[in-house]
């Protein structure tokens, strides 16, 4: 009685296409905007499609078919999945949903609203002739050290909670009415604002210039082993593995579904989407390069300084409607932004409820509170000196460990032919057998290889150049706190055997 009430209650896509668009739209967030571009520049232009795709297809995919296929066989959230296959091994789901929601969704909440503030900023363009200025001393009014914490930016505080009732209106309303409803709505509008800006952003004076830079392919760049390790981590990074959402978002797939097919279009969508926004971004630059007559060299930077020091600029530059280029574009931004911010939050709410069986509205409400709260550090005139130092440490050590043990787990002890019987058994395009060898020894090779160079590079030099003390108090110690509370939830008896799950899933099947 008690697994057909939890397969009876448990949450499910209204529709194919709903499920689709969420998991797209978690998977594609700022960084396809302001990232892949640059790495593509840096890293060989159009020959830096080799090492992406070779990425893609032996790390991105094969893992992406393993959070999909692992969610649906299990029935649960990471932490119910893993626990399902090993109670030794629950702290793993919750270690990963717990870094990404009191850690990378606190930061990434207030960039978001950064955004938010900058759409409006648009109107009037208020960031005059130096938004290089206004972005650090009259926005942020950044502080030196990290350890200068300083006031709380009202404005960005305001931003903030506007940021957050976002994320906990769509979560509250649920996995129909909430996720799949506002992914129906973002997605589409989030491609239609992208191809506009794409589309203008040809038509500027030196944009084939920009887009030439670009994807000009520099095959030399393939020899040096950086260009490889930038390739493996954009991939892992863009595409939310690790993050423990494409798990739950399997869970309330129905039990007929193309799990082999769902990975190739949410995971080809994304890098899509990553290379043609990368296309208007380099349009615009070209067009600021010829406008001011300098290489592009000297006006590419990037993460936030291309969002908010060079793009703004650019904009400024345009020679009609600037503000509506603007608007268009930190529009982009926001709906980008929140399409990722609440999938985290309803990973996160879906591992509380599968153990606690807590009510879902109640969980969120709470939940959405504590963020907020938590997110404050992050408005403060250091909080950009946080930011980079918080970010750098979860997504180098927290998501790459993560995925490391996640291989194991599943490739090792669950053993991945066994998860791949499953898959062949409800999909129409079966898993191939190099699958097992990419879960089991190809993926957590690569990522260790990433993980133990960034670890050298950090032990010769500090990241950023901030202090050891900082890197260490701010970025370890935010790791290993989130680590010890992972411990503690997983030391607690879930209300329902989470194998249950799996036997009544088993059921369904035979």
């Amino acid at each position: 009685m008690v697994n057909k009430l939890l397969a009876h209650h448990r949450p499910k896509w209204k529709t194919h296409i709903g499920f689709l668009l969420a998991a797209v739209g978690s998977a594609i967030g700022l960084g396809n905007i302001w990232r892949f571009s640059y790495l593509c520049y840096r890293n060989g232009g159009g020959a830096f499609l080799i090492p992406y795709l070779t990425a893609l297809f032996i790390v991105g995919v094969p893992l992406m078919i393993l959070e999909i296929g692992l969610g649906h066989k299990m029935r649960g959230s990471a932490p119910a999945s893993f626990a399902s296959i090993s109670k030794k091994w629950e702290w793993l789901g919750w270690w990963q949903i717990i870094f990404v929601m009191f850690g990378i969704v606190l930061y990434y909440s207030v960039i978001i609203a950064w955004c938010l503030n900058y759409f409006f900023f648009s109107f009037n363009l208020s960031w005059g002739q130096a938004p290089d200025n206004f972005f650090a001393n009259t926005f942020l009014m950044s502080t030196d050290s990290p350890f200068q914490v300083g006031d709380v930016r009202t404005i960005i505080l305001a931003s903030l909670a506007f940021i957050w009732f976002c994320n906990w209106f769509i979560v509250f309303k649920g996995v129909q009415k909430g996720l799949e409803r506002a992914s129906k709505i973002f997605m589409p509008l989030l491609f239609i604002l992208v191809a506009v800006i794409v589309i203008w952003g040809l038509t500027l004076p030196g944009a084939r210039k920009g887009v030439s830079v670009y994807l000009r392919p520099d095959f030399s760049q393939l020899t040096n082993i950086d260009v490889w390790r930038d390739a493996f981590g954009q991939i892992f990074f863009t595409l939310s593995l690790g993050f423990g959402i494409m798990i739950a978002y399997a869970s309330y797939l129905p039990k007929k579904t193309q799990i082999v097919r769902d990975s190739l279009i949410i995971s080809g969508l994304n890098c899509l989407f990553s290379l043609f926004a990368g296309v208007g971004v380099f349009a615009v630059l070209g067009y600021m390069a010829t406008a001011k007559s300098v290489p592009i060299s000297e006006v590419v930077t990037q993460s936030v300084g291309l969002a908010f020091v060079t793009f703004p600029e650019a904009i400024s530059l345009l020679p009609a409607f600037s503000n509506v280029f603007g608007v268009l574009f930190f529009g982009s931004l926001v709906v980008a932004g929140l399409s990722s911010s609440v999938s985290i939050v309803e990973a996160f709410a879906s591992g509380i409820s599968d153990k606690f069986h807590y009510r879902r509205k109640t969980t969120v409400s709470v939940l959405c509170i504590f963020g907020f709260l938590g997110s404050i550090i992050f408005t403060t005139k250091g909080g950009v000196n946080w930011i980079e130092i918080v970010d750098h440490f979860l997504n180098q050590y927290g998501l790459i460990l993560g995925g490391i043990f996640q291989c194991i787990l599943v490739g090792w002890v669950l053993k991945a032919r066994n998860l791949q019987k499953h898959i062949n058994h409800y999909s129409d395009w079966k898993v191939p057998g190099f699958w097992n060898f990419c879960i089991k020894i190809i993926s957590p090779v690569i990522l260790l290889i990433i993980f133990i160079s960034t670890l050298l590079s950090e032990i010769s030099s500090p990241y950023g150049g901030f202090s050891r003390v900082a890197t260490i108090l701010i970025g370890r110690d935010w790791l290993f706190y989130t680590f010890f509370a992972a411990l503690i939830v997983a030391s607690h008896p879930w209300r329902t055997d989470p194998s249950r799950r799996i036997i009544s899933h088993e059921k369904e099947k035979s």
